[in-house]
């Protein structure tokens, strides 16, 4: 952090990097790096040995280590480079000066990008950014390069602004995509993470809009149903929807499902030519909160006759469950608003979807806490509920969809309420080093090829410790 090692900070940021970059296989066992001299000794032949047993420590793991590395993990040094970046980069800054390695990944620029550093900015330097890219697309599968990604875009402008204008977003979004419909089987850091990178993405609307230009081939991991085409932005609302839907019957996490909820906020008013199947799943997750909703209800009236008859039971809170489901139905009314009022000529599949629901809705039409949401809404279903009656009973889908897009054109946009455009911004908590120090060596301890930590010597200090 000082002394005479601060002027190499930048030195090796960029080597760790290029480490993580490069993705160099280890050499095979018993092969020498530097050519055997004849005489069997020498300084270079001294060197070479003790990389080779260097090498060694890494693909076997060393006396008395931890299991080996896990498959993915096919550079070791890629990986311990990585590890070692993370930990750097999370140190906290010392009270007369800030973290270098920190103020290093937030401000490297591309080798492409020829104007000067400000002088201000120590520690900069230049590096590769579409090898960095490339590398980071195709790590997703570990946790620390889902969280140097995290690191990246929300530290370093530059970087964020690349990634950005990349033509070919969907290699970076399908292996976040992948590791949230895995949720299972990942643990929730790195759920978290995935879920706030697509987040601060989709903070940005030139890539809300671009996703639903991308068109995609039969996906293979997404097994509920067949997809032999859909856009990237329709699966990524399919897949935010199926997280709130896994955390609602499992997890129950209000941290996950605001980030959610605030993702598809955020691309509401982009939506645009929406898979049916996209479509049905954001008008099912309505009824599901519905159906919570109206249960609930029940209960808190059950609950409340059987407290005048005794009252010495204690109540469970169906008051609080009550409100965080309103809150999560009110959020999804204004995403489906969003929609309407912004690209409702762009979706026919949405408002299909919602006709054929429209009974959901009827309940919330005179809801105090929905009244105001549910005009537009309303006024779009009325609407379109009477072309569909002028126009007969016994209407094919392709027939509706139809009368749907003549009837965009005839709907008076002049009624539809503006209310003001849903933008949510990522932003730290306020001791951020709470969540990311323990877990960035949580991820050391698991993932660190070669090197033993006895559990039993492992010490936890609380964050006010000397």
């Amino acid at each position: 952090m000082r002394g005479p090692c601060l002027p190499y900070t930048s030195k090796l940021v960029k080597t760790l990097l290029y480490n993580f970059i490069r993705q160099e296989k280890p050499p095979p066992p018993g092969t020498h790096v530097f050519p055997q001299q004849s005489d069997g000794g020498g300084l270079l032949y001294g060197l070479a040995s003790g990389v080779a047993r260097l090498w060694t420590v890494f693909t076997l793991g060393g006396v008395g280590s931890k299991a080996t590395a896990s498959p993915e993990l096919s550079s070791p040094l890629a990986n311990q480079s990585l590890l070692l970046l993370l930990v750097l980069a999370n140190l906290t800054d010392a009270s007369d000066a800030p973290n270098p390695y920190r103020q290093a990944i937030m401000s490297f620029k591309n080798t492409q990008d020829s104007s000067p550093f400000p002088s201000s900015i120590p520690h900069a330097f230049q590096i590769n950014f579409n090898s960095l890219y490339t590398a980071l697309c195709e790590q997703q599968t570990s946790d620390q390069a889902t969280l140097l990604l995290y690191t990246l875009l929300h530290q370093n402008s530059n970087i964020r602004t690349y990634m950005l204008a990349r033509t070919d977003m969907e290699n970076l979004v399908l292996p976040i995509l992948e590791i949230l419909y895995h949720v299972e089987e990942r643990n929730s850091h790195h759920v978290y993470m995935a879920l706030i990178i697509l987040l601060i993405l989709t903070e940005d609307d030139g890539f809300n809009r671009s996703i639903h230009e991308v068109i995609l081939k039969n996906i293979t991991w997404y097994s509920e149903r067949v997809l032999t085409e859909i856009s990237l932005g329709s699966l990524l609302i399919l897949v935010v929807i199926r997280t709130i839907q896994y955390n609602m019957t499992r997890t129950r996490d209000k941290y996950l499902h605001t980030n959610c909820l605030a993702a598809l906020a955020n691309m509401s008013a982009q939506f645009r030519s929406l898979h049916q199947y996209a479509a049905q799943r954001i008008i099912s997750l309505f009824s599901l909160l519905s159906k919570k909703h109206n249960k609930v209800l029940e209960q808190a009236t059950q609950s409340l006759r059987g407290s005048l008859s005794s009252n010495d039971v204690p109540l469970p809170d169906y008051a609080q469950d009550l409100n965080v489901i309103e809150e999560v139905i009110r959020m999804m009314l204004e995403i489906i608003n969003s929609c309407l009022t912004n690209s409702l000529h762009h979706n026919p599949n949405l408002v299909y979807a919602l006709l054929y629901k429209r009974d959901l809705f009827e309940q919330f039409r005179t809801h105090p806490s929905f009244q105001d949401i549910m005009q537009n809404i309303d006024l779009v279903i009325t609407f379109f509920s009477s072309r569909l009656l002028q126009a007969g009973a016994e209407l094919s889908v392709e027939r509706v969809l139809e009368i749907i897009k003549q009837g965009v054109i005839a709907l008076p946009k002049d009624r539809l309420k503006k209310f003001p455009e849903l933008k949510f911004k990522y932003v730290e908590e306020e001791q951020p080093e709470e969540f990311f120090i323990p877990y960035v060596w949580s991820l050391v301890y698991n993932s660190a090829v070669g090197l033993y930590w006895n559990p039993q010597d492992i010490q936890l200090f609380t964050m006010d410790s000397d």
